[in-house]
C-alpha cells in the first residue's frame, strides 16, 4: 500500500442529496450540494440548493435532515428549477474532466434520474465517470467488521463530518474519504477513470450477489439485492 494520491483523485466533484424518502422512484430532492475538492480535500468551489419539492416532507425525513415542509416552502426554490440547475452543474463538472464522487451512488443518481425525467430535464442514462467510496471501501477492505454508513466509514478513515445528513457536509466528507482510500490503495486501484468506473460496475454486482446470498441464508430466502451501478432502472 502507498500514501501517494493518484492523479485522478487530486480534483474531485462531490455530490449528495437530502430527500423526502428512500424510494428513489417517488422521493424528491429537498437539498443538494455539488462541490469541487482539491488535492488536500479543500473545498475549491461549492454550490448548494434548497428546493421546495412540491410535496409534503414526511416527519421522519425532516427528523433526519432538519428541513421541514414549512422551511422548504418558504425558503426553497421551485423543484423544476432546482433539479435543472443540479443536473447542469453535475454535467458541467464531468465536462471539465472531474469525476463525480457520490457515497452509495445508486441512491443519489437514480433519484436524480427520476427527478430529471419528472421535470423534463435531459440526463444521461449512464453518467460517467462516477466514483463511489462505499463500493471501493467494500472492495479493498471487505473483511472489516462494522457498519458501512458514511459516518462509520469516515470515522474509520479519520475523516470528520461536520453535520451528518447535511448534503454539503456529507458530500465533502465522501470526497475526503475517497481520497484516503485512493491514497491507501493506489497500488491496486485502477489508474484511469474509465477503468475505475467500469471496475466499480463489476464490483457492485459482485458485492450485491454476495450480500443476497448471505441474506437468503440467514434471514429471507427470497431476498433480492440490486447490484446495478451507478444508476438503477425504474
Amino acid at each position: 500500500m502507498t500514501d501517494t494520491l493518484p492523479l485522478w483523485a487530486a480534483n474531485l466533484a462531490v455530490f449528495d442529496t437530502e430527500t423526502t424518502g428512500i424510494d428513489t422512484s417517488e422521493a424528491r430532492i429537498v437539498s443538494a450540494t455539488v462541490a469541487l475538492l482539491g488535492p488536500g480535500g479543500e473545498v475549491q468551489e461549492r454550490y448548494d440548493w434548497l428546493l421546495d419539492p412540491g410535496v409534503e416532507i414526511p416527519e421522519a425525513a425532516a427528523r433526519v435532515h432538519g428541513i421541514t415542509t414549512e422551511v422548504a416552502r418558504s425558503s426553497g426554490i421551485d423543484a423544476a428549477v432546482g433539479v435543472r440547475q443540479i443536473v447542469e452543474q453535475l454535467l458541467e463538472m464531468i465536462e471539465r474532466g472531474f469525476p463525480v464522487v457520490a457515497y452509495n451512488a445508486p441512491f443519489d443518481l437514480t433519484l436524480v434520474a427520476a427527478e430529471a425525467a419528472r421535470h423534463g430535464v435531459p440526463w444521461p442514462a449512464d453518467p460517467s465517470p462516477i466514483i463511489d467510496p462505499l463500493i471501493l471501501d467494500k472492495q479493498f477492505d471487505r473483511y472489516r467488521k462494522g457498519k458501512r454508513t458514511l459516518e462509520a466509514v469516515a470515522a474509520h478513515h479519520g475523516v470528520e463530518i461536520g453535520n451528518a445528513h447535511d448534503a454539503g457536509d456529507d458530500a465533502i466528507a465522501a470526497g475526503r474519504v475517497l481520497q484516503r482510500i485512493a491514497a491507501k490503495y493506489a497500488d491496486v486501484i485502477p489508474g484511469e477513470l474509465d477503468q475505475l468506473h467500469t471496475a466499480q460496475i463489476a464490483w457492485a454486482a459482485a458485492q450485491a450477489e454476495s450480500f443476497q446470498e448471505y441474506m437468503r441464508r440467514v434471514r429471507d430466502p427470497s431476498f433480492i439485492a440490486d447490484g446495478r451501478w451507478p444508476v438503477r432502472g425504474r
